[in-house]
C-alpha cells in the first residue's frame, strides 16, 4: 500500500472517491478513517494541489468544502486522543522527531559502512562505495540543522531562550566541518582518516539527537505558543526537509482558525460559538483557490498594493518585490538597529534563508565563530571607516562573491548594511567579447 500512496494519480483518485462518498450521503464518521490514512502520507501542499486540480477539472467548490469538514473532524478527534499537538504529523516538532528517526537509520548504515574499512585488507571498492553512499545520505542531516537555525532558533530567541543559537549552532558547524573532512579524505584515498572522522561524526550526531530530544524540543514546546508554531510551520518549506516530508494532520490553517475561534469565544456572549471552530476552519481552508488560506487573500491595511515614490520614478509594491526577486544576486538588508529586515527570495538562493530570520539580530544569524567578523564590519560601517567588505569562496562547485555595503541617508546617517551575494562562476570564465545577441 505504501508504494501506492506515493503515487500522485492514486492519491488524487482516492481523494475523489472520498468526496463522492460524502456527496452520496455517507456519514463523516465512516469516511474519516480512510481520509486519516491518506493524509498521514500526504503533505498539506499535496492536498492543496490535489484539491486545486479537482476544481480545475470541474468539481464544485462545495464538494471540496465537504472534504475540508472531514479534515477538521479528523484533526480534532486525533488531537483529543493524542492529547499533544506535537504528536500530530505536520507539527514542526513531529517533523524534527521523524527526521531524527530517519537520521538514526541513516547513521546506522554509515556505521556499518565505515566499520568495513577499519583495516586495510577490508578496503575493497564495494566497501569504499558503501562509505561514500553512507556519507552522502547522512549529509541530509545538515538540512535538519539549517532549518533549526533559521526557523526555530529565531523564535526561541524572541522568547528569551537564546542558548541554542549560541551553543547548538557551533555544534552544527563542527558536524558540517567533519563532513568536509570526510569528503576530502575519500577524495585523497586516505581511508584511515575518513573512518576516523566518520566515527567522530557519528558521536557528535548522536549527542545532537539527545540534546534535541531531551533539551531543545521540550523547552521549545514549553516556551512557544500555537500561533508561533503556525508561523514556524509556514516558513519551513523555504529551507526543506531531511529524509521525510511533514504530514498534514496538524494543519496550520486549522490551527489558525481554532485560535481565531477561541479569541471570538472569549469576547462573545456565552453559548454563541459552540460549533464555530469547524465552520471557521472550513472557511479558512476554502478561502483561496487552492483550498488553503491565502496569506494575501485579505491584506492588512498597511499591505494594500500601492504606488511607492522612489528617488527616480515610481513603482508598485508588487513591481518592487518582483524586481528584487528576479535580480541575479541575493540581497539581504540589516537596519541601523542590527535587525534583518529583508532578504530577496530568489528561486536559486546561494545561502538558505527563511521567514524566521526577519526581525532577528544579525549577530544571531551567523555561526558563533563568525559573529565577531559581522560585528566588526557593521561597526566599521557605522563609524564610516570602510566602504565595502568582500569575500569570495568556492561552494558546491560554485565560485561565490559576497560583498557588504554601508547604507547612509541624505544626511549621512548610518541606516544599515546591504549584503550582496552572487554566483560568479560563469562570469569568471568569460573571454573575448560578445557585442551581438547570440540566442541561436
Amino acid at each position: 500500500m505504501s508504494e501506492l500512496i506515493q503515487n500522485d494519480a492514486y492519491k488524487k483518485e482516492e481523494l475523489k472517491k472520498i468526496i463522492k462518498r460524502l456527496h452520496d450521503g455517507e456519514p463523516v464518521s465512516r469516511v474519516k478513517k480512510d481520509f486519516d490514512t491518506l493524509i498521514k502520507n500526504v503533505s498539506a501542499e499535496e492536498i492543496a494541489a490535489m484539491e486545486q486540480a479537482l476544481m480545475q477539472a470541474g468539481m464544485p467548490a462545495e464538494e471540496i468544502q465537504r472534504l475540508c469538514e472531514v479534515h477538521v473532524t479528523v484533526f480534532e478527534n486525533t488531537l483529543e486522543s493524542q492529547g499533544k499537538p506535537e504528536k500530530l504529523a505536520g507539527h514542526p516538532i513531529h517533523t524534527y522527531m521523524a527526521e531524527n528517526d530517519a537520521g538514526r537509520a541513516s547513521l546506522k548504515r554509515l556505521k556499518a559502512a565505515y566499520r568495513r574499512l577499519f583495516f586495510p585488507w577490508g578496503r575493497s571498492k564495494a566497501a569504499i562505495d558503501a562509505l561514500t553512499r553512507g556519507v552522502e545520505d547522512f549529509k541530509k542531516i545538515v538540512i535538519h540543522y539549517t532549518r533549526k537555525e533559521n526557523q526555530l532558533f529565531p523564535y526561541l530567541e524572541q522568547a528569551g531562550f537564546d542558548a541554542p543559537s549560541k551553543v547548538m549552532w557551533g555544534k552544527h558547524d563542527e558536524i558540517r566541518a567533519l563532513f568536509r573532512d570526510i569528503d576530502g579524505a575519500i577524495q585523497n584515498q586516505d581511508y584511515g582518516t575518513a573512518v576516523r572522522k566518520a566515527r567522530l561524526l557519528a558521536g557528535k550526531a548522536q549527542k545532537m539527537f539527545f540534546m534535541e530530544e531531551h533539551i531543545l524540543f521540550p523547552t521549545a514546546l514549553r516556551k512557544l505558543d500555537e500561533k508561533t508554531w503556525v508561523t514556524i510551520r509556514r516558513g519551513e518549506d523555504a529551507i526543506g526537509y531531511a529524509w521525510v516530508r511533514p504530514g498534514s494532520l496538524w494543519d496550520p490553517d486549522i490551527i489558525e482558525a481554532r485560535l481565531m475561534n477561541q479569541q471570538s469565544a472569549a469576547a462573545a456572549p456565552a453559548g454563541g460559538t459552540e460549533n464555530a471552530a469547524p465552520a471557521r476552519a472550513v472557511e479558512a481552508m476554502v478561502a483561496s483557490p487552492t483550498g488553503r488560506t491565502a496569506e494575501t487573500a485579505v491584506p492588512a491595511p498597511d499591505q494594500v498594493p500601492g504606488v511607492v515614490k522612489l528617488g527616480e520614478g515610481w513603482m508598485t509594491n508588487e513591481q518592487i518585490d518582483l524586481m528584487l526577486k528576479n535580480l541575479p544576486i541575493d540581497i539581504s538588508f540589516v537596519d541601523e538597529h542590527d535587525r534583518v529586515l529583508y532578504y530577496s527570495d530568489n528561486p536559486e538562493r546561494i545561502f538558505p534563508r527563511s521567514p524566521g530570520v526577519i526581525g532577528r539580530n544579525v549577530a544571531n544569524c551567523h555561526p558563533p565563530k563568525s559573529v565577531h567578523i559581522v560585528q566588526r564590519i557593521v561597526q566599521a560601517f557605522r563609524n564610516k571607516e570602510k566602504k565595502v567588505a568582500e569575500f569570495w569562496l568556492e561552494l558546491g562547485g560554485k565560485f561565490v562573491h559576497i560583498r557588504y555595503f554601508p547604507v547612509y541617508d541624505d544626511q549621512g546617517n548610518y541606516r544599515g548594511t546591504l549584503e550582496v551575494s552572487q554566483d560568479v562562476t560563469a562570469i569568471r570564465a568569460l573571454q573575448g567579447q560578445r557585442r551581438l545577441l547570440d540566442w541561436d
